[in-house]
């Protein structure tokens, strides 16, 4: 019997996709005769649509659009080879799907973010998926969370968002859900604290967790 909701976030909570997000930003720079900036910059942003990534780092307004489809130009031809499973990943989802019925909720694409799971054998254990072109109000929003659970069943009033940033947490407090918080992508324990009580070092600790909730 499933009796819970688990919702996952997808960079740095079950792949890796930091070089191929990373060249995919150089490449878009690059072809607008622009100048890259630092990685340790960029990485301080990912998580956010690309879009606000865009405008972060510097780009006019005006140019933002442009940008974004040369880095998903380049993306779509590089992201399954260059993006990885993070430790246990496969395990955690799993094991999540033995007692939980699993989704995605996710500011990547969701076009790209179905393959890169059906890449990885793992599309087949999620029931929905939510991408940033789903939604208006992305994370840290609740919107992508309140359409990710109108697709899934409504009997159970258990339901998580398993992220790596503050704005997983914030969304899944503003739905009214749980949060479980993960070290292995791009936010710090420190960080975490400030915006949830449930912090594990991946996502099979944090399913583990919740399994015994």
């Amino acid at each position: 019997m499933k009796n819970k909701i688990i919702l996952f976030d997808l960079d740095g909570t079950l792949i890796d996709s930091t070089e191929a997000i990373l060249e995919s930003f150089t490449v878009a720079f690059q072809s607008f005769g622009e100048s890259v900036p630092p990685h340790e910059e960029i990485k301080a942003e990912i998580g956010y649509p690309l879009d606000v990534m865009f405008r972060t780092l510097g780009v006019e307004e005006e140019k933002v659009w442009a940008y974004v489809d040369a880095y998903k130009m380049h993306y779509q031809k590089i992201s399954c080879l260059k993006t990885v499973l993070l430790k246990d990943a496969k395990e955690a989802v799993e094991l999540a799907s033995q007692f939980a019925t699993l989704g995605v909720v996710t500011t990547k694409t969701a076009k790209y973010s179905i393959e890169l799971l059906e890449h990885m054998d793992l599309m087949s254990y999620f029931e929905v998926l939510i991408g940033r072109e789903d939604v208006q109000n992305p994370k840290p929003d609740p919107e992508p969370i309140h359409k990710a659970l109108i697709k899934l069943p409504s009997d159970t009033d258990e339901i998580w968002m398993v992220g790596d940033t503050c704005m997983d947490m914030i969304a899944a407090k503003s739905a009214n859900i749980g949060s479980v918080g993960v070290t292995c992508g791009y936010a710090t324990a420190e960080t975490l604290a400030s915006c949830t009580d449930n912090i594990y070092q991946n996502a099979y600790e944090a399913v583990q967790f919740i399994v015994k909730i």
